[in-house]
């Protein structure tokens, strides 16, 4: 994939909700030295998250579910974010109508790709997410949505004004990146006007 890059050890850590593995590979710098290096990449596997949105009500649906990173680094452990899950095997769009379905109960048709393959933390974690839009009304509806008990969601649907969304963000209420990163999309694109 990249003649630069010699991986010359792999240990697989820990194998649970994800996969945790440290690397020894040789990279060549920029001048053309060699320099060994140690990483370590955990791997949950590929998502695809949806930021749902009404122009005419103005307000967009957001989730907020309990996250153990969060509530590790001293805070509450619920974050405000789009609708979002693991690919689990089905192509990015397939996963997001079924995650938009499962945790905000609307069964969206007017949905768009608009920011593929992004990372959110390169550093360390392999996974990489499809970013959607997706209008919805009413009408779209379908269940209370929540998430599925069995795989311990506990999912909070939120409908709020567009307007507070991104004063959110300013204020840290709203700290999830792939969230923000569709806010601002639809705010530098007149999704919604303001």
């Amino acid at each position: 994939m990249n003649e630069r890059i010699r991986v010359t050890k792999q240990e697989l850590l820990a194998q649970s909700w994800g996969k945790l593995t440290r690397w020894s590979f040789d990279l060549q710098r920029r001048s053309g030295d060699w320099q060994s290096q140690v990483r370590e990449t955990y791997d949950r596997g590929d998502g695809a998250a949806t930021l749902l949105y009404n122009p005419d009500k103005k307000t967009v649906v957001l989730t907020r579910q309990f996250r153990f990173p969060a509530y590790f680094n001293k805070e509450s452990g619920y974050l405000l974010e789009v609708c979002a899950g693991k690919l689990d095997g089905d192509d990015p769009l397939t996963c997001a109508k079924k995650e938009a379905e499962e945790e905000t109960g609307y069964r969206v048709s007017d949905i768009r790709l608009v920011f593929p393959k992004t990372y959110m933390s390169p550093g360390s974690v392999t996974e990489r997410l499809w970013l959607f839009v997706a209008r919805y009304d009413l009408a779209e509806k379908v269940s209370e949505g929540g998430g599925h008990h069995d795989e311990g969601e506990d999912i909070e649907v939120l409908e709020l004004p567009f307007a507070s969304a991104l004063q959110m963000i300013t204020t840290g209420e709203i700290c999830d990146g792939k969230t923000i990163m569709l806010l601002q999309y639809a705010a530098l694109n007149r999704l919604i006007s303001l």
